[in-house]
């Protein structure tokens, strides 16, 4: 196989790759699907943040509170929660597409 063949190859797989992370979108999410991560944030999270976001047994998750911080980040901690405090992990529930549509929505605010 040629240089050409693995260049175009590269190029395929990048092209591949590119297209499947635009398709893992909030945008592109099944509405029902939104409204179950919803339900979770709500629920789930509210059981130890409170039903407001306003804090409990977590910390609150307010957007004043979550101001300057990437949403990538609190997706990683959605993910892996954080070891030796009751924030637990919700990485193989959760997708990374979704825990970063959760942050961004906690971002936001929610109601």
């Amino acid at each position: 196989m040629g240089i050409q063949a693995y260049t175009a190859i590269s190029v395929f797989a990048a092209i591949v790759g590119l297209s499947m992370g635009a398709v893992a979108t909030g945008a592109d999410m099944a509405p029902e699907r939104r409204a179950d991560l919803m339900n979770l944030l709500v629920q789930d999270c509210g059981s130890c943040h409170g039903l407001t976001m306003k804090g409990g047994l977590g910390s609150p998750l307010l957007p004043a509170n979550l101001e300057g911080k990437d949403a990538d980040v609190l997706a990683e901690v959605i993910l892996d929660g954080i070891p030796d405090t009751p924030m637990p992990p919700w990485r193989g529930q959760l997708t990374e597409a979704e825990a970063i549509w959760m942050a961004e929505q906690l971002k936001k605010g929610i109601k």
